[in-house]
């Protein structure tokens, strides 16, 4: 079973391994159902999804409805206004069938010019603090990509006091010295104010080579085996983050058996070996390649 671990201030000891059920967004009611089964088998109780997830949402709501109560669940907003932030807060917790989530995020929140509308008056971050007084959400995160979020992330958290945030995490990231230096910043942060925080990219290979076959995540994934342990070791072996699930759900087994297995932080040069080997390249480059 997954060791659990408190998931910053809230109060709850979350799976170290969150389910990412953006792998869902595609896929029938009953491939959805075979998947699930997976986070009993592994001890998840903590679920990640978002309102632009496909039917995610909707993937998970027969799921809830006898065993609310043993999940702690996360969604997401896009929205940067106060009226659209409410109202997808209100839509997902419709497709969910349930009456409040545990944490919604704002989804990406990275450009600067979507930083200021929704954190200024009549903004996203001042219409989900009056959702959580009324109950909606418990607790209200950030979230996003690239290699400009953490610093970004160190910027909302001096704005607004975020329960959790998400940014992507892995080796090769972490060898980029700009990128490191804000991510060392924000965890330290982080870890000061009991804000929890959530890994995203864990196991990406590099970006798409080919469109030749279907793909089931925006980003190559490592290929099941010693390297995807290394690559989970990673983050498991730095306590406490928390490890969100690919949104390639033919992973999710291969993960979660890493991250039981996971003991500590494999060296630096087997991690860089698994680079060289598999042609391994950072997802982000803080320019062209920071949309994803």
């Amino acid at each position: 079973m997954l060791e659990r671990a408190p998931f910053g201030k809230t109060g709850h000891r979350s799976s170290r391994v969150i389910f990412g059920a953006a792998a869902l967004g595609s896929m029938r009611q009953e491939r959805a159902d075979e998947l699930l089964v997976l986070l009993d088998e592994f001890g998840i109780n903590h679920l990640d999804t978002a309102a632009d997830y496909g039917d995610s949402e909707l993937r998970l709501a027969p799921w809830l409805a006898n065993r609310r109560g043993d999940f702690f669940v996360a969604t997401k907003t896009a929205n940067r206004s106060g009226d659209g932030a409410r109202a997808s807060l209100e839509r997902s917790l419709e497709r969910m069938g349930i009456d409040q989530v545990d944490l919604i995020q704002l989804h990406n929140l990275v450009e600067p010019e979507d930083w200021e509308k929704a954190h200024g008056p009549g903004g996203a971050v001042e219409a989900l603090a009056r959702a959580r007084d009324e109950g909606l959400c418990r607790f209200i995160g950030v979230t996003g990509h690239g290699l400009r979020i953490a610093a970004m992330h160190r910027r909302s958290l001096e704005r607004f006091p975020f329960d959790s945030i998400l940014l992507p995490y892995n080796y090769l990231l972490r060898a980029d010295p700009g990128y490191r230096a804000d991510l060392d910043a924000v965890l330290e942060l982080c870890a000061e104010r009991g804000v929890a925080v959530q890994t995203i990219k864990s196991v990406a290979r590099r970006r798409w080579r080919d469109d030749s076959s279907s793909h089931y995540s925006w980003y190559e994934a490592l290929p099941p085996g010693p390297a995807i342990q290394r690559a989970v070791s990673y983050v498991m072996g730095r306590r406490p983050l928390f490890l969100n699930s690919s949104s390639d759900g033919r992973l999710l087994r291969p993960i979660l058996e890493a991250a039981v297995a996971a003991s500590v932080i494999p060296p630096d040069g087997a991690l860089a070996a698994d680079a060289a080997n598999l042609g391994m390249e950072p997802l982000f480059d803080g320019g062209a390649l920071e949309r994803i």
